[in-house]
């Protein structure tokens, strides 16, 4: 296993910034950047009253050190630890505002997990989330068609403190090289984004993207939390969640948590169904604007 630092010091001071005035988008610009670039940052979102009450409850959890690093650690499962205030972020009312008129549809949680990148992470190698066939790392579940992930950061990111790093448009490549199971030590074309503690990053789990070492002297701390829409079922049965274990959400969480299997297709669509419609907003270039 290649443990070795993604990037030195000299290249994340060298790295491409992006510089984008990501409160100036409108929602129309900020799905175009999602649809077309693979990301897209909104700024912002947690006010430090409630990153104070995130970071206290997601610092008590037992995390795990990863295999290729005991300084990149994680905790799954943040929905069912005693932590509401964590928990009601997966509600967040501007962000679900936002995804409900990305997707168009339901929207099913499949995700909420907590990530620390110490001093000393090496940065994690480039990847996509998405796993069309599932793997061993990610299980069926990484076989839903269309998904994103959330990165809520609880602390400023700079470039020595761990910062996202993304190959804009990756994820439209037809390319083997954008085979979604390869892994890349870094690329000459990814690029660092920076943002204030309480922005979230928004991925397309198509996109290559991962984060660069922690040279810095603190713990870089991330809430993450994956969406779909009900349609974009895995291809196959994954275990779903524990109806009592969701009983125990607040009323608002509960919705989001329906079954991870769920997946509303009509398999056999005939050619030309009865009463095809002649719009859909959606798939319109104009949703852009």
């Amino acid at each position: 296993m290649d443990v070795s630092f993604t990037n030195s010091r000299e290249e994340v001071a060298a790295a491409k910034r992006v510089e984008t005035d990501w409160a100036a988008l409108s929602t129309g610009q900020q799905i175009r950047s999602l649809e077309v670039d693979g990301y897209v940052v909104l700024p912002d979102l947690l006010s430090a009253e409630q990153i104070v009450g995130i970071r206290a409850e997601l610092t008590r959890l037992p995390t795990q050190g990863t295999d290729y690093s005991e300084h990149q650690r994680g905790f799954s499962g943040v929905q069912w630890t005693d932590s509401p205030n964590a928990i009601s972020v997966i509600a967040l009312p501007a962000m679900i505002a936002f995804l409900e008129r990305l997707f168009g549809d339901e929207l099913i949680c499949t995700s909420c997990t907590y990530a620390v990148s110490q001093p000393g992470h090496p940065g994690i190698a480039i990847h996509t989330d998405a796993q069309p066939y599932g793997s061993k790392i990610f299980g069926l579940g990484a076989s839903s068609p269309c998904l994103v992930r959330v990165l809520y950061y609880l602390d400023d990111l700079t470039p020595e403190h761990s910062p996202f790093k993304v190959i804009p448009g990756s994820h439209l490549s037809l390319h083997a090289d954008g085979n979604p199971y390869r892994r890349y030590l870094s690329h000459e074309d990814e690029v660092l984004v920076t943002c204030r503690a309480g922005s979230a990053v928004i991925i397309n789990q198509k996109v290559f993207h991962a984060n660069y070492p922690n040279f810095s002297d603190t713990d870089r701390h991330l809430l993450a939390i994956a969406y779909r829409p009900a349609w974009a079922g895995p291809i196959g049965e994954v275990p779903d969640y524990d109806p009592k274990q969701v009983q125990t959400l607040p009323e608002n969480i509960r919705p989001l948590f329906r079954s991870l299997n769920t997946q509303k297709i009509d398999y056999d669509l005939p050619n030309r169904p009865d009463n095809m419609a002649r719009s859909a907003p959606g798939i319109s270039p104009r949703r852009y604007e």
